[in-house]
């Protein structure tokens, strides 16, 4: 059986009064592809909030690969496992494209401050290394011809391309994915079904997809979780969900 990679129960924030996100309970597996979808402020960004440590949980628990993650401060949950992109892209645009990447890299380094300040052979073997690593994600994302380019200056496909390039260098086992294909041309989009289909099997990661391009949704995710006002109205297989009378009402129309 696949190992259950990030687990949610009864999941909530209230902020004063207001229940923004209540009882939310989801199990993804190993290499597994799930949406989350729903109507504008339904809290699906708020979920990804918890998971993320943005926010921290009034009710319920979520653990990823077994350890607890509650009360875990965000840099604490990156280490462990969890990376997301933004619903607004949120690259350093004045750094290059390289660089941006680089940055993930260095909680995996080694050299001390020491090693580092004189530039000791210890210093750029490593750096060396981290670098051939950011070469070689960046090709699974056609960039590695850009890789000296202002981050900035990239096409805004490239430039989401290269966020998710950026979660995926903190070595991660769940990628949260917030709208990833907001402002993309149909073949923008379609090149991104592609990439994503592609890094979840050769980094073998599991994915947590935020998305209102139904079309997008139906083709790439495993399974769909729905959520309306903070609480979950139905999940199930792709076609369940295209014909649940709940989900129609709420967010897809007619």
């Amino acid at each position: 059986m696949p190992e259950t990679i990030l687990k949610a129960t009864n999941l909530g924030i209230a902020f004063g009064g207001l229940r923004a996100v209540h009882g939310f309970a989801i199990d993804i597996k190993e290499c597994e592809l799930v949406g989350l979808i729903g109507p504008n402020g339904a809290g699906k960004t708020t979920v990804f909030n918890l998971f993320t440590g943005v926010y921290k949980p009034t009710e319920g628990t979520f653990y990823l690969g077994g350890h607890l993650m509650n009360g875990k401060k965000t840099h604490e949950i990156v280490a462990a496992g969890i990376a997301r992109t933004f619903q607004n892209i949120r690259l350093f645009k004045k750094m290059t494209v390289m660089e941006n990447v680089l940055i993930a890299f260095t909680k995996d380094m080694k050299s001390n401050l020491l090693s580092s300040i004189l530039r000791l052979g210890s210093f750029w073997k490593e750096e060396e290394s981290i670098r051939q690593k950011a070469l070689e994600l960046l090709a699974v994302f056609n960039l590695q011809d850009k890789a000296d380019w202002m981050a900035g200056n990239l096409p805004y496909g490239q430039q989401r391309k290269l966020e998710i390039a950026r979660a995926l260098a903190t070595n991660a086992k769940m990628l949260l994915l917030d709208e990833p294909a907001a402002g993309m041309n149909p073949t923008e989009t379609a090149e991104l079904l592609e990439c994503i289909n592609t890094i979840r099997k050769k980094f073998s990661i599991s994915i947590l997809l935020i998305e209102h391009d139904m079309s997008l949704v139906m083709n790439i995710c495993e399974r769909i979780v729905v959520i309306d006002y903070g609480e979950i109205i139905a999940q199930g297989l792709p076609q369940e969900i295209s014909h649940d009378p709940k989900v129609i009402a709420a967010y897809l129309g007619e």
